[in-house]
């Protein structure tokens, strides 16, 4: 299978807000990222999952003086019952993303110190 993803992905978990519209109704979830991608990201719902397909609003709340809002599609779903996930490609707001998210998120990464190997 050929990989489909382009550039990094980054594990970090910033607050979020996904809004959507299904079937006549409103929703709004928050939840966390679990990881970024420049054009993209996998985000986890605890409660509520739009369907693959569906047009959201998604907001990282990190800062909220500075909130980033993109407009993404729904292109998988992870139903695990403990951790529900949506994967999500941007549509629309994709240069305020890569200079506040993916590059936040790439800084993050490159500032953490790697875990001391335990001892057996």
């Amino acid at each position: 299978m050929q990989e489909r993803r382009q550039g990094a992905r980054y594990p970090v978990s910033f607050p979020i807000r996904v809004k959507w519209r299904e079937e006549g109704s409103s929703f709004t979830e928050e939840g966390l990222t679990e990881n970024v991608a420049v054009a993209g990201a996998l985000v986890y719902l605890p409660r509520k999952l739009p369907s693959v397909g569906s047009k959201v609003e998604l907001t990282i709340t990190e800062h909220s003086n500075d909130e980033v809002s993109v407009t993404a599609q729904v292109i998988r779903l992870e139903r695990n019952a403990a951790h529900p996930q949506v994967a999500l490609n941007l549509l629309d707001g994709m240069r305020a993303w890569k200079k506040k998210v993916w590059e936040h998120a790439a800084e993050t990464i490159a500032a953490e110190r790697p875990e001391d190997l335990d001892e057996w």
